[in-house]
């Protein structure tokens, strides 16, 4: 297995490279055909637990958010 370096702190990567290495990249990504997961019924969760502060800044917030 090789090891990435990473890019040159001053790197000339632009996006017309990056495109292509993605492009190249493709073959090697997969997704499911279908999800694999299905939805949780809210009353089979239980156990999770939320800061006070967090919960009064949440409940503070619009509905799509500030």
């Amino acid at each position: 297995m090789s090891t990435h370096t990473g890019l040159p702190e001053h790197s000339d990567l632009d996006l017309d490279q990056l495109r292509g290495d993605c492009a190249r990249m493709v073959a090697h990504w997969s997704t499911p055909a279908e999800p694999t997961t299905a939805p949780v019924a809210p009353s089979l969760i239980h156990g999770v637990r939320v800061p006070s502060t967090s919960a009064r800044m949440l409940d503070q917030m619009s509905d799509y958010g500030d």
